[in-house]
């Protein structure tokens, strides 16, 4: 990805998703209340993101620590796709991400 415009990452702030937790398929429902987004230091086609997340049933409130990647498949091809499985990610990141989450009082 050297040398090629990444496109902007939209907001998520106010969306809505869907959680089902087996083994009865409980469903959640919850809003991503704030976000901190910032590109991985060694690696700037992947966008680290740490959501503020509140739950519709019982208002509260959680952290989901994930990250956009660039599709490389056809239909999603050159746009930021969410992250399917667990991050890795530098220490000096995860500080960044952290510190940020403090200074909007999240933590």
């Amino acid at each position: 990805m050297k040398n090629t415009t990444l496109p902007e990452l939209p907001s998520h702030v106010g969306k809505c998703g869907r959680l089902v937790l087996p083994p009865n398929k409980v469903e959640l429902f919850y809003t991503i209340t704030d976000e901190i987004c910032l590109p991985q230091s060694d690696m700037p086609e992947k966008i680290l993101c740490l959501q503020r997340v509140e739950f519709e049933k019982d208002k509260r409130v959680e952290v989901r620590l994930g990250y956009y990647i660039i599709g490389k498949l056809p239909k999603m091809r050159g746009k930021w796709v969410w992250g399917q499985f667990a991050t890795f990610l530098p220490l000096g990141d995860f500080r960044k991400l952290i510190g940020l989450a403090e200074k909007k009082g999240w933590i």
